[in-house]
């Protein structure tokens, strides 16, 4: 089998590559320690180059580059420890106003998306809801030609940083939930909205988002009104297939691979020398590469036009699992020496291991539990009858 890439992709591989050698520093990584996943310098040089719109289809009004194309800027900013938090919801949200927004959001708002002088975010989880996103008791009341908006949204990542949120909320309670929920993209500047930052086990700061009487014009509703859950649809479609690909990233086994080559145990070996090691960190590099097929299978059916959705929760579900799994086993190699931390002198580089451990069980949750991709893949690949 030829796994080779076309050339026109393998060059753009190497114009990414020299870019972050270029744009990313050592300190810019390191400010993202205070739990903001972002570095504005390099979004906005990104923008520049057309790579925020790149990814949107050019029938959207999006640059209209491959899905392929896609794949390896998220996989080269990952080989590089860039975050790429920004830029995934800013793609998907962009992507979500061309396809079901209003001439106002398409105007207005894209063009500042895409030029990376705005960011976005999801305002999908409640506090007693979580990846049951169809159960949001947020509400959205007409009121004359406005909507007041009351509720409250649970791990509103980067909200605080944000221009806008991408809001769920419920317009009819007296039907199916599913069919009861409509989007709204809201100034994250309107009166009535206060963010209170939530601390997490992870590397990122979250937050939690309160709606008090909240008022919108129309203008700002995303969709049909009680149609919220085909835009949510399409926006879990490139949440979970091509932008949840790869948590797994070399570099987190290359932490484990150095260790491993270099420290010395008590009785002079070195852990690479045992087979139980070795084979861990193999089996860490299989399963990256088990990640990247999954990643490149979705974005050839998005070239191809086919509308993707199993597939998605089977990449993000494989992915996110198994880089759990081999974080605990790197962590576990390590023993007591992995429990050093970031802001330790003598944490093994830095404490990458330590902070991905942490960082790992956030994965299986956003972009849907495991438990919800799971029975996703059961239903709609396996044909097993349904679960809830």
């Amino acid at each position: 089998m030829d796994f080779s890439f076309p050339p026109e992709a393998e060059a753009f591989r190497s114009e990414v590559r020299d870019f972050l050698a270029t744009n990313l520093t050592e300190e810019m990584i390191e400010a993202t320690h205070d739990g903001t996943m972002h570095i504005p310098a390099l979004h906005r040089a990104m923008a520049e180059r057309g790579w925020l719109s790149g990814p949107v289809p050019a029938a959207l009004g999006g640059g209209g580059r491959s899905a392929l194309e896609s794949v390896i800027l998220n996989e080269e900013m990952q080989l590089a420890r860039a975050p790429i938090d920004a830029m995934g919801v800013t793609v998907i949200v962009a992507a979500i106003l061309l396809e079901h927004g209003d001439d106002h959001l398409k105007q207005h708002v894209v063009p500042r998306l895409l030029d990376g002088s705005s960011l976005a975010c999801f305002g999908y989880s409640e506090p007693e809801f979580g990846s049951d996103v169809a159960a949001a008791k947020t509400r959205a009341e007409r009121d004359g030609d406005e909507w007041l908006i009351n509720g409250a949204k649970m791990w509103t990542t980067m909200a605080h940083i944000a221009d806008y949120v991408l809001l769920l909320t419920r317009t009819d309670p007296d039907v199916p939930k599913h069919k009861g929920l409509s989007f709204f993209l809201v100034p994250l500047n309107t009166p009535g909205i206060e963010i209170q930052p939530v601390p997490t086990m992870a590397i990122e700061r979250s937050n939690a988002t309160f709606y008090d009487d909240v008022r919108l014009g129309d203008e700002w509703r995303v969709g049909d009104v009680n149609g919220g859950w085909s835009v949510m649809k399409t926006a879990l479609k490139y949440e979970r297939g091509i932008a949840g690909g790869q948590f797994l990233s070399p570099p987190v086994i290359d932490a484990a691979v150095d260790w491993a080559q270099n420290h010395t145990r008590p009785d002079g070996t070195k852990p690479i020398e045992d087979p139980t090691v070795r084979e861990k960190l193999i089996r860490a590099l299989i399963d990256v590469e088990v990640c990247r097929g999954f990643a490149y299978h979705c974005a050839d059916l998005a070239n191809q036009g086919v509308m993707f959705g199993v597939e998605g929760s089977m990449t993000k579900l494989f992915a996110s699992e198994s880089y759990k799994r081999h974080c605990r086993d790197f962590h576990d190699m390590m023993g007591a020496e992995g429990l050093l931390t970031h802001e330790s002198a003598d944490a093994h580089l830095g404490g990458r291991i330590e902070e991905n451990l942490r960082h790992s069980p956030v994965t299986t949750i956003y972009g849907g539990t495991s438990e919800i991709n799971r029975n996703v893949v059961a239903e709609g690949h396996l044909g097993m009858p349904r679960a809830r």
